[in-house]
């Protein structure tokens, strides 16, 4: 056992390698369609509510995965499971470039989101057992680099593809990226010992509630806003569905003896703390990550790929720091000071955003993502690190499961809370910036009067003063969607900065027998 693990050891890059490039084009697949809907809309004649489920429908398949990853993986083998999920995932992927309707892409999306919802976890609990404990912060910087990335290059990448060659090629640059993974897992990745492949009495109530839980709380995550929350019917009912269903989920689980999700894992402090942190700091995150390219592109006048494009400084500089983060918990950092930097930093740059206005330049914008970055690195890397820190090698599947849901539906929370907040806040500033709109305003007179010149019409002067006013009304409109954005980028800081008490749980880390390190043979 000692040689196969020296022999893990020496190519641990190579197994790194092998998990996360299929992991980061899963992860890309979540936003590289984003920028596509429009011309999927005209391809395949569909309206825009029907488009929206090319998304939602991706988004369901992943999440109901992604706990039961470490559970499937324990019934089928690691191995044989990572290989048929990028078999699925890649298949899926060549039927969503090759959909002749709608109907048939939302098909292969939800197949393309059951394969590669177990990509993420298998690959971080893979990571974690072939680097030796004391590397697990280079690990999680490996990790981390292609998790954080992907949904940042994501917008960009879909764009070009699509405005060069066609959407269809947004699916089908998953083909080349899935052959290989598979055969590098085939030759460099092999299940761990204690992986036997028993067959479990499968636990039928909590797969149910499961996939009814969280894929009606993605959807109503995902359509909520659209749809005006509690105004519409279909959400009302979606919600009180997954709230019951979750509800039920987590008493059917904690009274099985072998429960598709091991939720009894949250009794360690540490994994607790380090999940809460991680929803909550995905939620601040990602509500941000929504909001920049909206204020580039409604506000700004930026293109979708230029919008895109501001995203890539925060994309480097956290490309840069997480591999330093890993060196510098390798040198005796503790993972908790890393991570009050991080937060700090964040919650600075937020603070930034929130004084953008409509006069800012390109490197004025893109400065607090560049600073962004760096703090989403030294977040990710070290409560990545310290979430496990107690967790044995026969549970890290099943935490990594837990862990990557909690991310990624912090991140969803935080998308739908950020879109409402911003939605709401615009009706507020239009409101009170409309009370000055008034005939016996002297600073509206002037304003008219500017504003008819500049309109060059050769009409009656009412054509002048209405003409005016629709000028002056849509400067309204921009001046109040600014100011919304400025506030929820204000919130968005003080919710990041309140996290940093939390960090202090993560003291109560230990390292005992569950630290000691299992390698890939």
């Amino acid at each position: 056992m000692t040689a196969q693990l020296e022999g893990a050891r020496v190519n641990k890059w190579v197994v790194a390698l092998a998990v996360m490039l299929p992991t980061f084009i899963e992860v890309m697949d979540t936003s590289v369609v984003n920028v596509s809907l429009p011309h999927i809309q005209g391809s395949l004649n569909a309206g825009m509510d029907e488009v929206t489920w090319v998304l939602t429908s991706y988004l369901v398949s992943n999440a109901i995965i992604i706990p039961i990853t470490g559970w499937l993986a324990s019934v089928f083998g690691r191995k044989r499971y990572l290989i048929f999920s990028l078999l699925l995932f890649t298949a899926g992927s060549i039927l969503c470039g090759a959909a002749p309707s709608l109907h048939v892409l939302i098909i292969a999306r939800i197949l393309q989101g059951l394969g590669g919802g177990g990509l993420q976890p298998l690959s971080q609990a893979i990571l974690l057992e072939t680097f030796p404990r004391r590397e697990h912060g280079m690990a999680m910087a490996v990790f981390g680099m292609g998790v954080v990335m992907a949904p940042i290059i994501g917008p960009v990448i879909g764009g070009w593809i699509t405005d060069e060659w066609s959407w269809r090629w947004v699916f089908y640059i998953n083909l080349p990226a899935g052959i290989l993974a598979l055969f590098m897992t085939t030759l460099f990745v092999h299940d761990p010992a204690y992986i036997k492949r028993e067959v479990f009495r499968i636990d039928k109530w909590g797969l149910f509630l499961l996939t009814l839980g969280l894929g009606s709380l993605q959807v109503v995550l995902d359509k909520g806003e659209r749809e005006d929350w509690l105004q519409s019917n279909f959400i009302v009912i979606l919600s009180i569905v997954a709230v019951v269903a979750l509800v039920l989920f987590v008493i059917v689980e904690l009274r099985s003896e072998h429960p598709v999700v091991d939720l009894r894992i949250f009794k360690d402090s540490t994994f607790s703390a380090g999940t809460t942190i991680m929803f909550l700091g995905f939620f601040c995150l990602f509500g941000s990550f929504v909001l920049l390219p909206l204020y580039a592109q409604q506000l700004m006048g930026y293109t979708a790929f230029w919008a895109g494009l501001l995203l890539g400084p925060g994309g480097i500089s956290s490309f840069i720091i997480m591999p330093i983060a890993g060196v510098l918990m390798q040198k005796g950092i503790k993972p908790w000071l890393l991570l009050i930097v991080g937060l700090g930093t964040t919650s600075y740059a937020l603070s930034m955003m929130s004084n953008f206005n409509l006069q800012g330049d390109f490197f004025s914008i893109a400065l607090p993502r560049l600073l962004q970055g760096f703090g989403l690195g030294l977040f990710f890397v070290p409560l990545a690190s310290a979430v496990f820190v107690n967790v044995s090698v026969e549970k890290m599947g099943n935490a990594s499961g837990i862990f990557n849901l909690m991310r990624n539906l912090g991140g969803s929370f935080g998308v739908a809370f950020s879109a409402t907040l911003l939605s709401q806040r615009t009706q507020v500033h239009q409101t009170f910036l409309s009370e000055n709109i008034t005939p016996y305003n002297p600073a509206l007179q002037k304003a008219l009067q500017h504003s008819s010149q500049l309109l060059e019409m050769n009409h009656s002067g009412t054509a002048h003063s209405m003409g005016g006013l629709a000028f002056i009304y849509q400067e309204v409109l921009r001046q109040a969607s600014m100011l919304s954005f400025n506030d929820t980028f204000y919130v968005l800081s003080i919710a990041t900065a309140s996290l940093i008490p939390l960090t202090l749980l993560l003291r109560k880390g230990r390292t005992g027998p569950a630290s000691s390190g299992a390698g890939i043979h």
